[in-house]
């Protein structure tokens, strides 16, 4: 009896429809952007389109105007769209937008899903997520910011926040603030919705990274804000979830973006394997194509390697998803794995373009300073491997095997 890789046909043509549109739409659009008003133009018509096709919001139930897509075909859908920074966009599933709307979905009361879902699921809108503060860093119980009951019917927020992605584009900020400091670790902390602008919300800068940046990086959502909040009151209606209950929908949605990274990864790498190919074809040194010669071959092939094992990852991580089983291990192995994976596949494919790989001629170098950020953003490469250090251990203690924390079980 042999394990079912196969994918089922209805998410095969998905697939497919999605790729074309990628291929054909997004990709070619990228060269139609110049400045804010040709980016406002063109994803309005990349949207227009995409909706006309029925290709919106893959991972949100049909019944909120969505796709209704499982883990695996959101999956195979993600994969495709990262080959392009249009490609999310396009689809209004790009993040941290993402994990925002699947909070809401499963957590917000009817008035914020009117008021805030709707129009994010419209594409009129975008949020940012308020959550790390440079004190606390990846320990997500050290945030200090507090949140402290006006009367019945507000909340008044205090303390500041780092690295709120896609502060600088949103309409709506999500913030986790402390509630009650007495509370157990995990119970410590709220989630708010504010809208935006709000004096008591002040964006003090875009910080500025090694990411390659132009005109447009904070206008797509792209940049990373530095945030004061000072005497910001909140409406007791705009609590998401209850009090107590910002962590752990904090992990959830973070738990989303690190799959999403992952999978967008994938797609760039796809790419950057894909431009290197083609160049080490038509190019000749010495007498002879680089694509015949061996050292070029090798690094192809290790290249290849790492895709098919992060491929194999994901889809194992999705069919896990699927049957609603514990994915926290794969998770974080997956997280570590990917984000290494995208970075020697652009720095290979950098390598075997010489001097123009180096150069701005092709976006590989833009895409390298970029893809540095994953082995930081939904905790550093550190936290991941010590959780999953952790489980090897208690695997070990428990059942004389580490091949439970190991993949030993795969199905």
């Amino acid at each position: 009896m042999a394990i079912d890789f196969e994918i089922p046909e209805e998410a095969k043509k998905i697939r497919l429809k999605v790729r074309e549109w990628v291929q054909k739409e997004c990709i070619p659009a990228e060269g139609r952007i110049k400045d804010e008003a040709s980016y406002k133009s063109v994803l309005a018509e990349l949207r227009s389109k995409a909706r006309a096709q029925g290709l919106w919001l893959p991972f949100v139930p049909k019944e909120y105007g969505g796709m209704g897509l499982g883990p695996l075909a959101n999956a195979l859908v993600q994969m495709e769209l990262g080959m392009s920074h249009l490609g999310a966009l396009s689809m209004n599933s790009q993040g941290p937008d993402d994990a925002t709307i699947l909070t809401l979905l499963a957590h917000g009361t009817d008035h914020q899903k009117e008021k805030y879902l709707k129009p994010l699921l419209n594409g009129e809108m975008r949020v940012c997520y308020s959550m790390t503060e440079k004190a606390a860093g990846a320990d997500a119980t050290g945030m200090q910011t507090r949140a402290v009951k006006k009367g019945n019917d507000a909340y008044v927020l205090n303390g500041e926040k780092w690295f709120s992605s896609a502060a600088s584009a949103a309409d709506l900020a999500v913030v986790m603030a402390m509630t009650d400091p007495d509370a157990p670790r995990h119970q410590r902390y709220s989630t708010f919705i504010v809208e935006l602008p709000n004096p008591g919300y002040k964006i003090k800068r875009d910080i500025q990274t090694m990411a390659v940046e132009g005109p447009l990086s904070h206008i797509m959502g792209g940049g990373h804000s530095e945030i004061e909040i000072k005497d910001l009151e909140v409406p007791a209606e705009n609590l998401l979830g209850g009090e107590g209950r910002g962590f752990d929908m904090g992990q959830h949605r973070l738990a989303y973006g690190r799959l999403r990274h992952g999978m967008h990864n994938i797609a760039l790498a796809q790419r950057a394997l894909d431009m290197a190919a083609e160049h080490v074809t038509k190019r000749s040194t010495f007498g002879q194509l680089l694509a015949d010669r061996q050292a070029v071959q090798f690094m192809l092939a290790e290249c290849a390697s790492q895709l098919y094992i992060a491929r194999l990852m994901l889809l194992h991580i999705a069919f896990k998803a699927e049957k609603g089983m514990d994915l926290r291990q794969e998770n974080s192995i997956a997280k570590v794995y990917l984000a290494h994976m995208v970075h020697h596949v652009v720095d290979t494919a950098i390598q075997l373009h010489g001097a123009l790989g180096y150069s701005r001629d092709t976006p590989l170098a833009a895409w390298y300073t970029h893809i540095r950020s994953q082995r930081l953003v939904d905790g550093p490469d550190e936290v991941h491997r010590w959780t999953v250090g952790r489980n090897v251990i208690k695997a070990f203690k428990e059942h004389g095997t580490t091949a439970g924390a190991a993949g030993g079980d795969l199905l």
